[in-house]
């Protein structure tokens, strides 16, 4: 079952670092089989519960994930190294798989940051001072307040994922359920488990989460829910007005659930905001800049209740202790950037959006793209769909990487598609389905 690959140690901790460092070798590979936990128990002469402590220490890691009676496997992107979900593009291909902003639609960094050291060499940041800029906590707070999320303490994180990840450890413990968008983004997907948390999975359409399956998720005790806002990755799905309202209804039922909202397409959406926060007791809305202003700025603002922003910032002290002021003082340069209009980014990446999928509608393909950088293709045959796109000169993303149970689809970026060759994508991915029918994702 395991090749020639020995699995070694007498001690739980033992065997768990043996199997982790086969995985992160690429010796073990993502879905490979592990033995049952007598079988490993009688090679290695130890007790079963050994081994199953081994294993436990591996899930909880996020290295593994069992099934009960169908076994322990690798995760599809287990939390070591050497594992990373990307699109290899042949020379000559055109990257529609990336997620990635266009850099032509990117400000210039240096302008903002040569003045944001200029303040620094004026006055140094020391240890002690202030874990958040005044001025970005100021402008930060009031673009909040003009989209109704509620006033309350705020926090800077490294970006999305970062906030993500710091406000459930702030409140879930290994074990705990989280309520998450199907299709989602991989990496939200993939953090959940690496927390030692489990996943159940809710069904997304246009407008945002299904009511029905949040409804069931929490019924059956998922103590959190993640929600993409808008832009959500990858189906382009942003949330409307009437599905606020519902949505808010259904946690009105379930107060003692943690809501983290993640808006990581403030400043490349043209749509509002519609806000879940405050809808339960803890709850976090996290906004980050990377999209807009590039994602090698590792910043988002972290609101939240002030049991929830505490916890937050009281492990950040513990940790990095703050994100570098000099990174705050440069976004805020970058929001007073009078030549960088991020309403005209915003209309490009909708009219590049719009071209697409209206091409795909003409040519009888469903396509889903609300809002955002991502337009979503329900296929047959993920497999079939990738390769034929290679063949015709187009590299898109897989959806496995996207989605737990939600059928087959494939993620198209568009932000660096012009919007004349929106029509040419069209026909190959017309063609790449031909003649299977369509799917939605719902």
């Amino acid at each position: 079952m395991l090749g020639e690959y020995p699995i070694e140690g007498r001690r739980a901790a033992d065997i768990a670092a043996s199997i982790e460092r086969a995985v992160g070798s690429g010796t073990l590979q993502p879905g490979h089989l592990l033995p049952p936990i007598r079988e490993l128990a009688a090679r290695l002469e130890v007790n079963p519960n050994t081994v199953a402590a081994a294993y436990r220490v591996l899930r909880d890691r996020g290295v593994i994930e069992t099934a009960g009676r169908r076994g322990s496997r690798v995760r599809p992107a287990p939390a070591t190294t050497g594992h990373h979900l990307r699109v290899e593009v042949p020379e000559g291909v055109r990257d529609v798989s990336s997620g990635n902003p266009d850099p032509a639609l990117l400000p210039p960094l240096a302008p903002a940051f040569a003045a944001a050291a200029a303040r620094q060499d004026d006055a140094p940041v020391l240890y002690g001072h202030a874990a958040v800029d005044e001025e970005l906590e100021r402008r930060a707070r009031a673009a909040l307040d003009a989209d109704g999320v509620p006033a309350s303490p705020l926090a800077v994180v490294s970006g999305s994922l970062d906030g993500i990840e710091r406000v459930l450890a702030a409140h879930l413990k290994p074990g705990d359920t989280v309520a998450v968008e199907d299709p989602g983004w991989g990496r939200t997907l993939d953090l959940v488990p690496a927390l030692g948390l489990r996943l159940a999975p809710v069904r997304v359409d246009d407008d945002g989460p299904l009511p029905d399956d949040v409804a069931r998720a929490l019924d059956a005790g998922a103590r959190a829910l993640i929600v993409t806002d808008r832009a959500q990755n990858p189906t382009g799905a942003a949330l409307s007005a009437p599905r606020a309202r519902t949505l808010r209804t259904v946690l009105r039922d379930h107060p003692d659930t943690l809501l983290v909202e993640d808006d990581h397409g403030h400043g490349i959406v043209g749509l509002p905001l519609h806000p879940l926060a405050g809808a339960t007791r803890h709850w976090a809305f996290v906004r980050s800049a990377a999209k807009a202003y590039g994602p090698d700025l590792r910043l988002a603002v972290l609101t939240g209740d002030e049991t929830t922003t505490d916890r937050v910032r009281g492990r950040q002290r513990l940790g990095p202790g703050w994100v570098s002021l000099l990174l705050q003082r440069a976004v805020v340069r970058l929001w007073d950037d009078d030549g960088f209009d991020v309403r005209a980014v915003a209309a490009a990446y909708d009219r590049r959006r719009r071209a697409l999928t209206d091409a795909l509608a003409e040519r009888g393909v469903t396509a889903h793209g609300r809002s955002g950088l991502n337009v979503w293709v329900p296929v047959p045959d993920e497999t079939a769909a990738v390769a034929r796109l290679l063949h015709a000169g187009w590299a898109v993303a897989p959806g496995a990487g996207y989605r737990l149970g939600a059928p087959p689809g494939i993620r198209i970026t568009v932000s660096t598609l012009p919007e004349h060759e929106a029509p040419a994508l069209a026909d190959a991915v017309a063609s790449a389905l031909a003649p299977g029918p369509a799917r939605t994702y719902v």
